[in-house]
């Protein structure tokens, strides 16, 4: 009987870490006059959601002082920017077709999505 609780036990939290990591997402949202905050090893809002075909602007606040937070990384999009600690950044996108388009850290320990609706 132990065995099976153990078993069952050990599924459930194995579950768990796949979701946690890999199946859930953020609610997406719309940026406003808040900036994106880098902080403790995540974006936050880690999920963006703008209008296409109008230009993007998004304001970035590194306060994590770890190397890696250091810059913000559209790959897709080929734009990547510099973040200084404690100052907001702009981060300023052409229009974009609709779409998903992840943004990273330079190690892409750090990840965030931009969703162009």
């Amino acid at each position: 009987m132990s065995n099976l609780v153990v078993d069952v036990a050990g599924l459930a939290i194995i579950g768990f870490i796949v979701w946690w990591f890999w199946l859930s997402r953020p609610a997406a949202r719309r940026v406003g006059d808040t900036p994106i905050t880098i902080e403790d090893g995540v974006y936050s809002p880690a999920h963006i959601e703008v209008g296409r075909d109008r230009p993007i602007v998004l304001r970035f606040l590194r306060k994590d002082p770890s190397p890696c937070a250091a810059k913000v990384i559209f790959t897709e999009l080929g734009v990547s920017a510099d973040l200084p600690v404690g100052e907001e950044r702009e981060v300023r996108l052409g229009p974009q077709q609709a779409g998903d388009y992840e943004f990273v850290c330079e190690m892409h320990m750090y990840r965030g999505v931009l969703s162009v609706k």
